[in-house]
């Protein structure tokens, strides 16, 4: 006993004075130079003994094929060994073939670095068990252990030695402790910053810190002066002097563009979320408020003013050729010189939870505004015939548009042909399966899909909640959004403004009372204003 401890107390003595390694792998170290001093001084890493026999190996192989290929129940039955380990057999194995292979090899995303120095930080302190560690970073004990070879190479212990980096004055410090501790420096300040980042501007953890703005980085050093040299900060986040004092003297100003912030908001709220910079840009030049395209986009991104887009599929009525097709007399030309020259018509369906909801609308392609509309729940021929009837009254009795649309039973039904020559409208169709010769129609119920209706909850709405919101964005489409080729006005300020002569309204008595009425809500808006 007594002459054990000595052996102990030398032991200990020794590790003092390196500063490494722990005193368990001390005794295999001198285990192993006992029996193969050679092998043991050879810098060659030496592979590590295999925890199963070639026959556990071969069986565990042989019950995989041998039992429906399941790894899961083959580790289950025979309680060896872990399910990447089998993995890695069969993929040896010559009874893999391409099939299985594909299904065996499991692919995870490479760990950030932030991550494995944290790890080793943890294994090296060693606060907890090793297999508590590697849990807890969702990796293996030999993934664990291959991040700390990797971090701070083979020559250093992957455990804190006693009495290591605690400060005692008789202890002496080697050039592999101090190296070591300003390793571990690093790694606190690594992860300091993290911290920082996920707490203050409330990004992910595994997020490069080298990718912030230089405002985020000075947020962020600000943030850890008191416990880190401001060198030192700038360094890691690699910012210059110059550029920290820059930014925190803008810092110091305040944000010159709070006042415009909710204004923002509010713009994009009010129409449908579906504004981008440069339609918000036009509000705001309308409103006297002068920012360039750039500081609009920054400053939506920066309030999170996004427009979503959504794809889904798309409704279909075509039932065959039930009556001759007529011409594409458009040929998609959908340029008109005056309004109620060229309509379009198509259908388009709503899914939600209280049924399904059809709209019909004819629209007008000199300025893309929506004439005449019709909503219900079957698309049947009531829904197109009323459409175009209440499309009629409103023309002038020498106004005979062209109606194109596509090959739909809707619109080779008897009841429409003989409302078209009622009318004395001129048929003109799409060729069967060509979606761009209806392509005014598309880009109608692309953006009503994507500002309407999709990314929007309809849970607990009725069909006729539903029908009266289609309503209103169908009055705001045609009297407020804004559309660029219009020269940003809506279609009905663009229509009235290529339509000077109101006298020729007069001579049309149903139309010029729509205009009244229309002039009507437009004063009223600009007085609410």
């Amino acid at each position: 006993m007594h002459q054990n401890h000595q052996y102990h107390h030398s032991w200990s003595a020794v590790i003092r004075e390196l500063g490494y390694p722990s005193l368990g792998a001390l005794k295999r170290w001198v285990k192993d130079y006992e029996q193969d001093a050679k092998a043991t001084l050879d810098d060659t890493p030496r592979k590590r003994k295999s925890k199963y026999s070639g026959a556990q190996r071969q069986a565990a192989v042989d019950h995989f094929f041998e039992h429906g290929q399941f790894i899961t129940k083959t580790v289950k039955a025979l309680g060896y060994p872990s399910r990447q380990l089998l993995r890695e057999w069969l993929l040896e194995d010559p009874r893999c073939d391409d099939t299985l292979r594909s299904r065996t090899v499991v692919t995870k995303p490479a760990a950030t670095e932030e991550v494995k120095a944290k790890a080793v930080e943890a294994l090296y302190k060693r606060e907890a068990p090793v297999r508590e560690i590697a849990e807890d970073f969702g990796v293996s004990r030999e993934t664990l252990y291959g991040w700390k070879r990797e971090v701070l190479g083979e020559t250093f212990p992957a455990k804190q030695a006693p009495g290591l980096l605690e400060g005692g004055a008789e202890e002496k410090v080697t050039p592999e402790v101090s190296s070591l501790q300003a390793r571990i420096k690093e790694l606190e300040l690594q992860n300091d910053i993290l911290i920082q980042v996920n707490a203050l501007l409330k990004k992910d953890l595994g997020i490069n810190h080298l990718n912030l703005t230089n405002r985020e980085k000075v947020q962020v050093i600000d943030a850890l002066r008191d416990k880190h040299s401001l060198n030192t900060l700038l360094k890691a986040l690699q910012l210059s002097k110059s550029s920290y004092f820059y930014q925190r003297g803008a810092i110091a100003k305040g944000d010159k563009y709070e006042a415009i912030r909710p204004r923002l908001k509010v713009i994009f709220k009010q129409n449908y979320e579906s504004y981008g910079y440069r339609r918000i840009k036009m509000e705001l030049d309308d409103e006297g408020i002068h920012l360039s395209e750039k500081v609009i986009r920054r400053l939506m991104a920066e309030e999170g003013l996004e427009v979503t887009i959504t794809r889904c599929r798309k409704y279909s009525s075509y039932a065959g050729e039930i009556t001759p097709a007529v011409p594409n007399i458009l040929d998609r030309d959908f340029q008109a010189e005056a309004p109620n020259q060229k309509l379009v018509t198509d259908i388009t369906e709503f899914s939600i939870q209280a049924g399904k909801v059809y709209l019909s609308p004819l629209i007008d392609c000199f300025d893309g505004q929506i004439t005449s509309w019709t909503i219900g729940t079957s698309p049947n021929a009531e829904l197109v015939n009323t459409m175009l009837s209440a499309a009629a009254e409103t023309l002038a009795p020498d106004e005979k548009p062209v109606v194109h649309s596509d090959r739909g039973a809707h619109y080779r039904w008897p009841g429409w042909i003989e409302l078209m020559d009622e009318f004395g409208f001129t048929r003109s169709m799409s060729k069967k399966a060509s979606t761009p010769d209806n392509a005014q129609a598309e880009s109608f119920f692309g953006h009503l899909k994507t500002e309407f209706f999709y990314n929007r909850s309809w849970l607990g709405k009725s069909i006729d909640d539903f029908t009266k919101e289609l309503n209103q964005y169908i009055e705001w489409y045609n009297t407020k959004r804004r559309k660029k080729v219009l020269g940003g006005k809506s279609p009905q300020e663009y229509r009235q403004s290529k339509v000077p002569e109101v006298e020729s309204l007069e001579k049309r008595p149903h139309a010029y009372a729509v205009y009244l009425l229309v002039a009507a809500s437009i004063v009223m808006r600009k007085q609410k204003r």
